[in-house]
């Protein structure tokens, strides 16, 4: 495997405050590449151990311990870094994200999660008409980052006439933040060949008015039917944008990441980058498996998986950063949030049976949308096993969360023995009884921790539909780690914005702060509900040691150990100290994969390589 550019040592400076060159070693201990001390190192360990100083020598740890054990390990070309007291901890393990989209999203006609009304968004999506005029007639626009369940709440769900409307006559395709739904002109339903005609495809529905026309609202797999015809970037734009998604994550500290709904098209671009000795962080890319084409044979649709599995993975994990495809995505059902009310619950969503001013909310109809049922997803599971896959499967209602459940449980039951590892993402709402079936079936709920904030999405319209007792559960992480469950964190990147040290906040208060862009200030700052948060402690695990195990790195990553992968981080103030409304008021200062830091700044600016020296002041 080809060694990046990044993994070149780093050349010794004169800031002695970072690092320096040490003339002698002082015991028979074989000198280190790296040693770091004087610091507050959070090792993750099994007892959650505190150190003072770790060494690095060929992107491994050697050492964990005392700064006066260290000093064995410093010989004339060690590199020397002083923490001046700083929290080194594990990198970050972000265990269900979509980078491809994220790099895309930063190039796009950006709506940046604003909450607005039908018309802010007719002129935001006019500006970008505006701006890219030669784009003229027919080439598509794409819009991301729609806040759809704030504007449904602040004014009304739109339609096609509201893109109808524009000063244009190019498609047009606005992405919800969720990324479950898209809304489409009539120009962008005639391209994608979508009329009154057109049946629901499975796992997915389009809108449609009292006549039955396409309304240019579009759920799920509908969603995707129009976002298929939209020609795909260049290979040299996919670039460009992995190079963007891998940048904002250095920032973020984040070292390994899954890919939760991975293509071709990724993994090109990912095995591309590694080739060319730039991947800065660990890649593990996930496959979707389509409903309707296991419902038909899942023999088959596994056997496709695997062939893809073949292409793009390459093996044992190693010091250096490789591509990793191990693993296939279900969607269970859609989302909780109105107003799509797509997620599989157990009772049903409720309904406004009185007016805005005197609500009356009662049971409806509608239980959402469960997309593999038990008579496709018991054989399915089973396949996915046999054939050594990981099955990641997206469930937010509790209906989902329990059939995600018992589907394992029936793999488990076939296949006695195997030790595969199942993951179940979101769980936002969980049945009580389900709680400690998480930890008896030896299965991750991978928990998006931001969520559990007062937001638009939970408190304009979902908490009405949900009900109080389920709204009271809503976002559970706290529920099933107290009942022995295991919680990883992913960011769900683009559908929030990359803040993990927000995330990490909100995991231990459940609310937000109302300081930070990425929150929703003063307004919506108290707690989502009384369920309980985690301990600084558990939600630190859940974004290392948790989603290493889920993503099988636990024996290599996750804890900063003797003999394990050096992906580290610094951070800027002590994350077990600081006051819990300052908990999201921190940084990552250095990043460090297979022991060669890729990322830098401010009093460690002078460690970062020559290629990032810019972005990292």
């Amino acid at each position: 495997m080809k060694l990046s550019k990044f993994f070149i040592a780093v050349t010794a400076t004169t800031t002695l405050s970072a690092i320096g060159l040490v003339g002698c070693q002082t015991t028979s201990a074989p000198a280190a590449d790296m040693v770091m001390r004087n610091g507050y190192v959070y090792t993750v360990d099994g007892k959650n151990s505190v150190q003072q100083a770790i060494a690095v020598t060929g992107g491994k740890i050697v050492y964990v311990g005392s700064d006066e054990g260290a000093k064995a390990y410093v010989g004339e070309q060690t590199k020397l870094v002083d923490l001046a007291g700083r929290m080194l901890m594990p990198g970050f393990v972000d265990a269900h994200m979509h980078p491809g989209d994220g790099g895309r999203a930063l190039q796009l006609c950006n709506l940046n999660y604003e909450k607005m009304t039908r018309a802010k968004l007719q002129s935001s999506i006019q500006a970008c008409l505006d701006a890219s005029k030669d784009k003229e007639p027919n080439a598509w626009l794409e819009v991301g980052s729609w806040d759809r369940i704030g504007m449904a709440s602040l004014d009304a769900d739109p339609d096609k006439s509201i893109l109808d409307a524009l000063n244009t006559k190019r498609p047009i395709q606005v992405r919800s933040t969720d990324f479950h739904t898209v809304l489409t002109n009539s120009r962008g339903l005639q391209v994608a060949g979508i009329s009154k005609a057109t049946a629901d495809p499975v796992g997915g529905k389009f809108a449609r008015d009292s006549a039955g026309n396409p309304t240019g609202i579009a759920e799920d797999s509908a969603a995707e039917a129009i976002a298929t015809v939209v020609p795909p970037v260049t290979d040299a734009e996919k670039l460009t944008q992995t190079r963007l998604a891998l940048d904002a994550m250095r920032q973020q500290g984040i070292t390994s990441f899954f890919d939760a709904l991975s293509s071709p098209e990724n993994g090109k671009a990912f095995t591309s980058l590694q080739q060319s000795g730039e991947l800065t962080a660990r890649p593990l890319l996930s496959i979707k498996l389509d409903p309707a084409e296991a419902a038909k044979d899942p023999v088959k649709t596994v056997a496709a998986a695997r062939a893809l599995a073949n292409t793009y993975d390459q093996g044992e994990l190693k010091v250096a950063p490789g591509v990793s495809m191990r693993h296939v995505k279900l969607f269970m059902d859609g989302i909780i949030n109105a107003p799509a009310d797509t997620g599989a619950l157990l009772t049903p969503y409720l309904k406004n049976a009185g007016s805005e001013a005197a609500p009356k909310w009662l049971p409806g109809s509608n239980l959402g949308e469960l997309y593999f049922p038990a008579k496709v997803l018991d054989p399915l599971l089973v396949e996915v096993v046999k054939a050594g896959f990981d099955p990641h499967l997206h469930a937010t209602g509790e209906r989902a969360v329990r059939e995600s459940l018992d589907g394992i449980e029936y793999a488990r039951k076939q296949l006695p023995g195997n030790a595969f590892r199942p993951a179940i993402a979101h769980a936002e709402t969980v049945a009580t009884a389900d709680y400690a079936r998480f930890k008896q079936l030896d299965t991750t709920a991978t928990m998006s921790h931001q969520w559990a904030q007062q937001a638009p999405f939970s408190v304009d319209g979902t908490n009405n539909e949900l009900g109080p007792d389920r709204f009271a559960r809503m976002e559970p992480s706290g529920s099933i780690t107290n009942a022995g469950g295991r919680v990883a964190y992913g960011s769900d990147w683009p559908v929030d914005p990359l803040d993990e040290m927000l995330a990490l906040k909100i995991g231990v208060t459940r609310s937000g702060d109302p300081t930070n862009p990425h929150s929703y200030g003063p307004d919506l700052a108290g707690k989502i509900n009384s369920d309980p948060g985690m301990s600084r402690a558990a939600v630190l695990r859940s974004i290392t040691m948790n989603s290493a195990e889920q993503l099988r790195l636990d024996a290599q990553l996750g804890s900063i150990e003797v003999n394990k992968i050096a992906d580290l981080i610094v951070l800027n103030k002590n994350f077990m100290t600081v006051p819990e409304d300052e908990l999201a008021r921190n940084q990552v200062l250095m990043t460090v994969v297979g022991g060669q830091v890729v990322f830098a700044k401010d009093q460690f600016s002078n460690l970062a390589p020559a290629p990032l020296a810019t972005a990292a002041k």
